[in-house]
């Protein structure tokens, strides 16, 4: 078996500039995340110092905003029901959240509305035009390009509003309490549910009003959260993506290794980030088999990453017929367009690491074998020799 582990490694690695996802709080969660004691350290001292007024800055906008727009955003309703891309973290769901998003009819939360979900409507229009050209051209971690009105996850949006997210350990990196205690709204006490539910409508409502059109929701986060999510929208739409293990592993490790060094208050720390990849990913896997038969018939449909990449399509030809959305052929001439650029693309490649390999093959063996991966050879002897890690699941209050 050929995977990227086999190449030279080649993997991108570069700054997001000096904005962080802490510049997007008011004062009220600005207290509550110090409440908490996130790590700090004098060399972010830039970011550090920032916060104060950004939280300043984000409270007014807010209040604001509240008096132009609060009675519209009470009234308004979803156009239709909204489509929510699940997967694990670097699964593909930034290739078919983009695909998605190239539909006229539909909308998406781009990289200002979640990193300033308090204000956008308000601020928006001016800020973008305005900052345009201080953004990077490339997210730190890959090589997808970005802009304001990028199509992003809405768990940005929600850590911000709510802080009951698990990127809230981009503050905490030695400590993983609230990442688990936060990845299902449906384990929070009712007061915290209400308060995630009320800050995922909130955020919803505001981009409807805006561009009155369907919704496309994507967070990795979601995907243990179908429960929730189908009791606020029964009639929601699912795709959950999926892709090689071995990649899946070594492109999140870097992931969460990113998000830590350009979002954290404090030196970065990478403890155990390998060990609490595979625990989470077990989780995720395993919260999606549990729950997806609760999904109604013609509302859920899977996509495989590699056969996405290949034939991009032809895959989302059959995410819209089996989820019935209709309006494929105007996203067929654009998706044809934009092929050869699509394939084009370069992926990161990842360092072979034998050891963490084997780890992968032994601790996800149900997931390679759910969805017809191959185990690599070597992975077996090292599972008969008794080299695995001692992992459990934590468990969530």
């Amino acid at each position: 078996m050929t995977t990227s582990a086999s190449r030279p490694a080649n993997v991108k690695q570069s700054s997001q500039g000096g904005l962080v996802i802490w510049h997007g709080m008011r004062l009220r969660e600005l207290f509550q995340l110090l409440k908490s004691k996130p790590a700090m350290d004098w060399s972010r001292w830039n970011r550090i110092a920032l916060l104060p007024g950004m939280a300043c800055y984000n409270s007014a906008m807010s209040i604001l905003e509240t008096l132009v727009y609060g009675r519209a955003i009470e009234k308004t309703q979803l156009t239709a029901p909204p489509i929510f891309v699940l997967g694990f973290w670097r699964s593909g769901t930034t290739l078919l959240h983009s695909l998605l998003s190239r539909d006229s009819q539909c909308v998406t939360p781009g990289l200002y509305q979640t990193l300033f979900p308090w204000h956008f409507l308000l601020t928006e229009n001016l800020a973008t035009r305005a900052t345009a050209r201080l953004l990077p051209k490339t997210r730190p971690m890959d090589n997808v390009q970005i802009s304001w009105d990028s199509p992003q996850e809405d768990e940005i949006a929600l850590c911000i509003m709510s802080l009951l997210s698990p990127y809230v350990f981009m503050a905490t990196p030695e400590d993983f309490k609230e990442f688990w205690r936060t990845l299902d709204p449906a384990q929070l006490p009712k007061n915290e549910q209400q308060r995630w539910k009320d800050c995922l409508l909130h955020l919803m409502k505001k981009i409807t009003l805006r561009h009155r059109r369907r919704l496309i929701m994507k967070s990795p986060s979601h995907t243990y959260r179908i429960q929730t999510l189908l009791e606020m929208f029964p009639d929601a739409k699912f795709v959950y993506i999926y892709r090689n293990p071995y990649d899946v592993f070594r492109s999140a490790v870097h992931l969460r290794k990113t998000m830590i060094r350009e979002n954290g208050l404090g030196r970065p720390v990478f403890k155990d980030v390998e060990r609490q990849i595979i625990l989470s990913y077990q989780a995720c896997f395993e919260a999606y088999e549990r729950d997806r038969h609760l999904i109604p018939e013609g509302n859920l449909h899977e996509v495989r990453f590699e056969d996405l990449e290949q034939d991009p399509v032809g895959e989302m030809n059959q995410v819209y017929d089996k989820l019935s959305l209709p309006g494929f052929d105007q996203l067929r001439q654009i998706l044809q367009a934009e092929e050869p650029q699509l394939k084009r693309y370069r992926k990161n490649v990842f360092e072979d690491q034998p050891e963490l390999t084997a780890e992968v093959s032994v601790q996800l063996r149900e997931i390679f074998e759910r969805h017809g991966y191959p185990i690599l050879s070597d992975a077996n002897e090292h599972q008969k020799e008794g080299h695995s890690l001692e992992l459990e699941l934590p468990v969530q209050a």
